[in-house]
């Protein structure tokens, strides 16, 4: 299996879950911490949300998830959200920041 190739397709589908409160999707925002691609096709991803009290702090994980579960060659999916390091915007691609106005 080309784990880099399917960590490519991982990536694609997680640009599709979006915060709903800030227009950018979580992979563009930072959020993703780590993706790790076995080569049995289980991943294990490590994310953040932008604060404990986030209002979609069960909705997000979930579908980041389903989406990464969609992908072909997918046979597991362990998301954890972890809080450190905690996010901030410096985390964010230069694609949000310009999105959100900060540049």
């Amino acid at each position: 299996m080309d784990t880099e190739a399917l960590r490519d397709q991982i990536i694609q589908a997680i640009k599709t879950v979006y915060d709903p409160e800030i227009p950018v999707d979580v992979w563009e925002l930072g959020l993703i911490y780590d993706i790790d691609v076995s080569e049995d096709g289980k991943v294990l991803i490590n994310m953040t949300l932008t604060a404990p009290s986030c209002p979609s702090a069960q909705e997000i994980p979930l579908e980041v998830d389903q989406q990464v579960r969609s992908v072909p060659g997918v046979e597991d999916v362990v998301v954890n959200v972890v809080w450190d390091p905690a996010w901030d915007r410096s985390m964010m691609s230069e694609t949000a920041l310009v999105e959100l106005g900060f540049m």
